[in-house]
């Protein structure tokens, strides 16, 4: 029976408030929460597409690290935007240069808001760890 067996949070006040992890690792399979652009404070680049894509990326890679992962073990991305016909553009550019030649699965919405004020973007993932790093 599948077991979860480690999780990961980044330690700001709304993982609690809100009650989730950031990752949960259940056998070989992370699931990784919508990330997005933050410090302690809140939104990062405020309103500010490529700037939450820097961020909300660097933070994908803060998860990963967690546990032992690298971005080409990333198989599926979701991927919420404000704004989406403006917003698309940029993030779109943002992931492909994210991901390389590496080609996960992404499925991509829009959004009339999202959780922060200011906040554009949000990014889950799924990364199989039994695959190559």
């Amino acid at each position: 029976m599948a077991r979860i067996s480690d999780t990961f949070n980044h330690g700001v006040g709304w993982e609690a408030a809100y009650g989730y992890s950031q990752a949960i690792r259940v056998g070989d399979t992370v699931y990784v929460s919508g990330q997005l652009s933050h410090d302690d404070q809140g939104i990062v680049g405020e309103n500010d597409i490529h700037r939450q894509c820097e961020v909300t990326f660097a933070h994908l890679d803060r998860v990963l690290a967690h546990f032992g992962a690298t971005r080409r073990q990333i198989i599926e991305t979701t991927v919420i935007l404000t704004n989406l016909r403006e917003n698309f553009g940029p993030a779109a550019a943002a992931h492909s240069a994210y991901f390389g030649d590496h080609r996960p699965t992404s499925t991509t919405f829009g959004a009339v808001e999202l959780a922060l004020p200011g906040q554009v973007v949000e990014i889950g993932a799924v990364v199989l760890l039994d695959l190559p790093r």
